[in-house]
């Protein structure tokens, strides 16, 4: 998709954006969508993170595929976050291909997509953008910043690096660094995508054929850690495919095995294959503790007045409970206001996007809070 074709707003095209990796970028173009009204005063922003295979599309359908944001259930007028009260802002992070800078764009010194000339990211590069379309947006200070997975590893990196840009943040079923499973699943999801033979060593977007079969089974197999077994076993169990017994073979006998693989030819119609490569690199290479030897709250020593919510499901066993937790410890340590909330449901790490009664409660109640104390303190832009 081209710029042409999304909300886009250049930057960094006088000073270049410096990456963490030392390489640097510009311009960047960064696609974003906005609901609501932003106050006279600014003082009413809130940034949604989103996650790896996620878009700026959180509360609009989304041009390739038609469905509904991601999140539209609760951004919109009379909703929890109600566009008549609050500014909703959602960009596409650094790296994907929904039309901000990434693999798949112009490199302006060549003329031809990056390819895998693109400099590697990081989460905190994600977040140095998404500071800069604040700063283009009139937006100095944000009364509230929330996302889950990827999303949340936004947030945290937004509590480490400009905390002084924050009133309130909430960090759904994520974690502050990748653990050696969630490389290794990254890592397979990898290898699937580059031993497909149209990847082409990440020159492919002039040819006929995209390495669609490597992204799918990349995109099935994390898709898999998205769920529990018990989503899995409810959902599906051992229930065959629109037969009536198994074929002694390699079609897809399993509803499970059919829904998987409508999974990942689904996905590649709206994913860039090295867009997953960046994106999966980047979230591989978060870890905040180990920027402070290992002292996760010495991270947060400057954010003792962002008040703080962390929310981690049971059954989420991608970013667990005990990985939240290390979060709300070092929040405490760190003298950071945070309220931490462990909800029971069966859907796995997706529980974040889905309807849970308990997590919409606790996100209302923490949301009506936050924006008391914004008001109360006078804590604007003003």
């Amino acid at each position: 998709m081209t710029n042409d074709d999304v909300n886009s707003i250049r930057l960094f095209s006088d000073t270049a954006l410096k990456l963490d990796g030392g390489a640097e970028l510009s311009p960047v173009d960064v696609a974003y969508e906005t609901y609501g009204t932003l106050a006279d005063d600014a003082s009413n922003a809130v940034l949604i993170c989103h996650a790896l295979t996620g878009d700026q599309y959180v509360a609009s359908p989304h041009p390739a595929t038609g469905k509904p944001g991601w999140w539209s259930r609760i951004i919109g007028p009379g909703k929890m976050l109600d566009t008549d009260k609050y500014f909703v802002i959602c960009s596409n992070v650094l790296g994907s291909c929904m039309g901000t800078t990434g693999p798949a764009s112009i490199n302006p010194e060549t003329d031809e997509p990056w390819g895998l000339t693109f400099p590697v990211i990081t989460i905190r590069d994600m977040v140095r953008v998404q500071a800069a379309l604040l700063d283009a947006l009139g937006i100095d200070k944000l009364m509230l910043v929330i996302g889950g997975s990827m999303g949340g590893m936004q947030v945290l990196e937004w509590l480490t690096t400009y905390p002084e840009k924050l009133h309130s943040a909430c960090i759904l079923a994520s974690a502050a660094r990748h653990t050696a499973q969630n490389i290794a699943f990254h890592e397979v999801g990898r290898q699937a995508v580059m031993a497909d033979p149209n990847w082409n060593h990440g020159r492919y977007y002039s040819a006929r054929e995209a390495p669609a079969k490597g992204l799918s089974v990349a995109r099935m197999t994390a898709h898999i850690t998205y769920l529990s077994e018990d989503a899995l076993t409810q959902k599906f169990g051992r229930n065959l495919q629109e037969r009536e017994e198994v074929t002694f073979g390699f079609d897809a006998d399993f509803q499970v095995e059919s829904y998987l693989r409508h999974q990942g030819s689904t996905f590649v119609d709206r994913f860039d294959a090295n867009s997953y490569l960046y994106i999966t690199r980047a979230m591989d290479y978060l870890d905040i503790p180990g920027r402070f030897d290992g002292r996760l709250a010495d991270a947060f020593m400057s954010a003792r007045d962002v008040r703080c919510c962390v929310i981690s499901f049971t059954s989420d066993w991608l970013y667990p409970t005990v990985e939240n937790k290390r979060i709300v410890h070092a929040l405490n340590a760190a003298g950071v206001p945070v309220s931490f909330a462990e909800i029971e449901t069966a859907f796995g790490h997706d529980s974040f996007l889905l309807e849970v009664g308990e997590m919409d409660r606790m996100l209302e109640g923490f949301l009506a809070t936050a924006g008391q104390t914004y008001s109360r303190a006078g804590d604007t832009n003003a």
